[in-house]
């Protein structure tokens, strides 16, 4: 009959080195010690192959060192991007995170916050489906710090972090660089307006037209869901709707690429036919012909910024929450080009 081997406990660890439990549980807890009880230690850990329950640790220090993370789609390419960058800072700093994913889904949003709760998170990263806070009152009830990822909810101000970018600022701006190439029948794509990120696209787009006196045609703006087929769709129905449209704007990765897509099966050539101006760049401008302008979000930033805060906040609890403002950049590619009636003036 084979024989099992037990895993090493603290008192292996202490036979091996001559130390009391105390200071092997001390050194575990990242107190610091004299430099030969430490080698001592360290050298037992890896003969024993002694491996820290850091589920048992957790509840005896009342920390899990685990960080809960709501998303709306973790299909969505923008959202993975900024998970990767957040799990690698964190995990540097000996936390690891628990994503769950609710499907754009309000209802379970709300449950999911009950289930990270259940499991002693230390705190909550949430991209928010619900446009209030009221999902999120559980946690803050039980002091675990909250922060809220590109979107802003109502409802909690200076009870959560932000981290947002200056959505109005950069849709204004893309869609002046169109303006400043003559074009004035200009087609915006925009997510649900239920989505504070929505509404300042829509508001920059707004800005940019009235700066320069141009009316808004309410006929130009299509309302989608953030989706490739949504993208596509809304392309083809700007096109049946303004036929003199000469420039579209998608304000998302999916809508982008959708759109992108729509152009491309009609034929209709970039930047000849039509100009464009994409949304988020994760590849799709240096694979694109012609290259892409596109604004690029700071995703590398969103990802670093939050885990950042959330590991402040757990540093120091009464620290005040803040509100923290990302710019995004427009990246020019050669999808930009004079309409065709400004060409023959």
């Amino acid at each position: 009959m084979r024989s099992i081997t037990m895993p090493a406990t603290l008192k292996d660890i202490a036979k091996e080195t001559g130390l009391s439990t105390a200071t092997i549980s001390k050194y575990l807890n990242g107190a610091k010690l004299r430099e030969k009880n430490r080698i001592a230690i360290e050298q037992a850990i890896r003969k024993l192959d002694y491996t820290v329950n850091e589920y048992a640790r957790g509840f005896k220090l009342n920390r899990s060192h685990i960080i809960g993370v709501i998303i709306p789609d973790l299909n969505n390419l923008f959202i993975t991007n900024i998970l990767v960058q957040m799990e690698t800072l964190l995990r540097e700093h000996d936390y690891s995170i628990m994503i769950c994913d609710c499907h754009t889904d309000a209802a379970l949003e709300r449950e999911l916050i009950h289930f990270l709760l259940g499991r002693m998170v230390d705190g909550i990263i949430n991209m928010p489906v619900c446009a209030t806070g009221e999902h999120l009152k559980p946690a803050l009830s039980k002091k675990v710090p909250v922060l809220v990822l590109d979107r802003m909810i109502s409802g909690l101000e200076g009870q959560i972090d932000n981290i947002l970018i200056d959505n109005a600022s950069i849709a204004r701006r893309a869609v002046q660089s169109l303006i400043d190439q003559g074009h004035r029948q200009i087609g915006l794509i925009i997510g649900p307006t239920d989505y504070s990120t929505s509404r300042e696209r829509l508001e920059g787009y707004r800005q940019a037209l009235a700066s320069s006196g141009i009316t808004v045609n309410d006929s130009l703006i299509a309302y989608s869901d953030f989706t490739v087929e949504g993208g596509y769709e809304s392309l083809c129905h700007l096109l049946k709707c303004n036929p003199n449209m000469t420039a579209v704007f998608p304000t998302n990765y999916d809508m982008t690429l959708g759109s992108f897509i729509a152009l491309k099966e009609q034929n209709i050539r970039i930047p000849d036919d039509m100009s464009f101006i994409g949304f988020d760049d994760m590849g799709l401008s240096r694979v694109t012909h012609p290259p892409l302008t596109i604004v690029a979000q700071p995703l590398e930033q969103l990802g670093i910024y939050a885990a950042r805060r959330i590991l402040s906040r757990l540093e120091d609890p009464d620290e005040v929450p803040i509100s923290i403002t990302l710019s995004a950049s427009l990246k020019i590619g050669t999808s930009v080009g004079v309409p065709r009636h400004v060409e023959d003036e």
